[in-house]
């Protein structure tokens, strides 16, 4: 269960703009979490991740934190998929910290992060 295939992606821009406007947000330091609950999809929960060029300027850098991220969401994603049930989910991650944490570091802050956003979808 721990892998991070294509069909669990968000993407296009339709998709994403409406998580965006219309989705829940929850802040859980480093992320600003965005979540839409809709009426069907092929995977229960399907996430983009987001780290802003105007905070990392090189490339590098982005590319190293969103590694982070999905390798941490990865990992601990049965957390959320246990929490939603039968629920389906788009889930936008915006890392707002202004520096690079640790793998480990984003790994705990994810965890409690998903716990957040099963908490959320229960409501």
């Amino acid at each position: 269960m721990q892998t991070f295939t294509k069909a669990e992606r968000l993407y296009g821009k339709i998709s994403i703009d409406e998580v965006y406007k219309k989705g829940k947000t929850i802040l859980s330091y480093p992320f600003k979490i965005s979540s839409l609950e809709v009426p069907q999809s092929n995977a229960p929960v399907k996430i983009i991740i987001s780290v802003p060029k105007r905070s990392f300027k090189k490339a590098v850098d982005r590319n190293k934190i969103k590694r982070f991220i999905r390798e941490a969401y990865r990992k601990n994603k049965t957390i959320l998929y246990e929490g939603i049930n039968t629920k389906k989910l788009f889930v936008m991650f915006i890392y707002t910290s202004k520096t690079i944490e640790t793998a480990s570091e984003v790994e705990k802050k994810m965890i409690v992060a998903l716990q957040k956003i099963a908490k959320n979808s229960q409501l």
